[in-house]
Formats: C-alpha cells, sequence, structure tokens
C-alpha cells in the first residue's frame, strides 16, 4: 500500500531556464524539476536529453501512483507513453500493469534534443506549472505492435516497453505513415473493433469481467518544454540579431481507447 504523501511548501512559480553551452558536439543532460498536480500535489519530474541519440525523456508519478514517461525519438519520429499503474491485488491484478502507447511525432511538438540537453535551472527549488495548457487528445489505438519486431520502429521501444511486451499500442493512420517511410508491415496487429464484433462494449458498461471490452486510459505530461523563447539584442553597429533565451513550457493530457481480451485488464475505467 501507498504511505501518505508529503505535501511540499508552495515556492514562486517563476521560471528561469537557462540554455547552456554544451559541453561538446553531443550531450547527455538530466534535469530534475519540481511540478505541481492538478489536485495540489507536488511531485518531482525527471528530464533526460540525449542529443547524440536525438531523444529526450520525461517520467512523473502522476497523483493515483501511476509512474508516467513520455520518450520522443526525434530521428525516427516516434513518441512512446509508458504507464506503470499500480494494480489491485485484492482483486486479482497483479502488482502493477504496463501499457505502452506508440504513435508519430510531429515537428515542433517538444523542443529539440539538443535544446533540452542545455537546460539549466537557476533555482531548482521552485514549483513549476505550465504557461500553456494544449487540448486533450482523444485518441483510437487500434493496432497492436510486435515487441520483438519494435526496434525497427525505434530502438527505444525495447527498454521503455519491456514490462509491457503484451501491451503495446499504435494507431493505424500512424502505422501508414511508418510503412511509407519503410518500416516493416509485419510487427502491427489491427485489433477488433465495436464495427467487428457489434457486442463488445467499453469497459466501463461491460458487466463481466472476463469479457474482452473497449478500455480507455488517461494520463498527463503536466509540464514539458514545448517551445524555445528567442531574445534579440544589438550590437554595436545597430544591426538586430536573435537568439535562444528560454522555453516556454505545456500540459497536454491524452485519452487512449484500446481493445483488452478482458475487462479484469481495465479495471479502473469502472471508476470514470
Amino acid at each position: 500500500m501507498r504511505g501518505p504523501r508529503r505535501r511540499l511548501p508552495a515556492l514562486p512559480a517563476l521560471l528561469w531556464l537557462a540554455l547552456a553551452p554544451l559541453p561538446g558536439p553531443a550531450a547527455r543532460a538530466e534535469l530534475r524539476v519540481r511540478v505541481r498536480l492538478p489536485g495540489g500535489q507536488v511531485t518531482e519530474e525527471s528530464l533526460q536529453a540525449d542529443s547524440g541519440a536525438d531523444c529526450v525523456s520525461l517520467e512523473l508519478r502522476a497523483a493515483d501512483g501511476a509512474l508516467v514517461t513520455l520518450t520522443a525519438d526525434f530521428r525516427q519520429e516516434v513518441k512512446i507513453f509508458r504507464a506503470l499503474i499500480l494494480g489491485e491485488l485484492e482483486r486479482g491484478q497483479s502488482q502493477f500493469q504496463a501499457l505502452c502507447f506508440v504513435t508519430r511525432l510531429h515537428h515542433n511538438e517538444i523542443i529539440p534534443s539538443e535544446s533540452m540537453a542545455k537546460l539549466r535551472q537557476k533555482n531548482p527549488r521552485t514549483v513549476r506549472q505550465a504557461e500553456e495548457v494544449r487540448g486533450l487528445e482523444h485518441l483510437s489505438m487500434d493496432v497492436a505492435v510486435n515487441f520483438s519486431k519494435g526496434a525497427q520502429l525505434s530502438s527505444h521501444i525495447h527498454n521503455v516497453c519491456a514490462e509491457a511486451k503484451e501491451a503495446i499500442y499504435t494507431r493505424e493512420e500512424d502505422v501508414k505513415f511508418w510503412l511509407e517511410k519503410g518500416v516493416d508491415g509485419s510487427m502491427f496487429e489491427v485489433l477488433p473493433q465495436g464495427s467487428d464484433l457489434p457486442e463488445l462494449q467499453r469497459c466501463r458498461l461491460c458487466p463481466d469481467r472476463w469479457k474482452p471490452c473497449i478500455c480507455s486510459y488517461s494520463l498527463s505530461i503536466e509540464w514539458y518544454p514545448c517551445m524555445l523563447k528567442y531574445c534579440k539584442s544589438r550590437d554595436a553597429g545597430g544591426k538586430v540579431s536573435s537568439y535562444k533565451c528560454g522555453i516556454r513550457s505545456c500540459q497536454k493530457g491524452y485519452t487512449f481507447d484500446y481493445y483488452v481480451p478482458q475487462k479484469q485488464l481495465c479495471l479502473w475505467d469502472e471508476e470514470t
């Protein structure tokens, strides 16, 4: 069982993140920031950047105890969400349940890995709140991804989704994009949908815990650097130039709908 969460004192939410020089052509960096959750709790979020591999990763513990990770693979244009959800042992579940959702990474969703690796905090004790709340995205994850072949899509799937080998999901429209880039289509399997099985219900409406249904899972990335800020300077000759001088932070929520072979794998959906 989880013990009581210790509330940390609220500090001014002034954000000052400097873009420090990189020590070399490629760098790895980790930054820990304190983030306020919607219910008022304060949690620590870890941001990691590897400019050599051109990827970034964010990890935080949600208010319900779930460990949420977002990995952005810029090289492959792939975004991986992983959730480690605390199980309900008294209802026959394991200690935790792992889910992976893989989607296309679009341009300008998050700052580049090179810029993320340069971030430094002036005041690490400051509690961060996002400057911009981006709209909730509701995604139908209608395709399963074969874990053993997933490295062809992104090398990070092997590590990030290791606990979710049988629960890696993506969307058919994203699959089409990746197939056009030459990804092997044999790693994808289209899942049953309501149009294929009229009796397939949403899990929250399904009375039988052992029947298949459509599960919904929601998560939120409470704070992440979504844009670079630019400042202007003027040289002695009066010429104006711009330079990177900070970041803009965003919050974004996601809801994923996906097929499960039994409602037992989606007990949280009863509470929505």
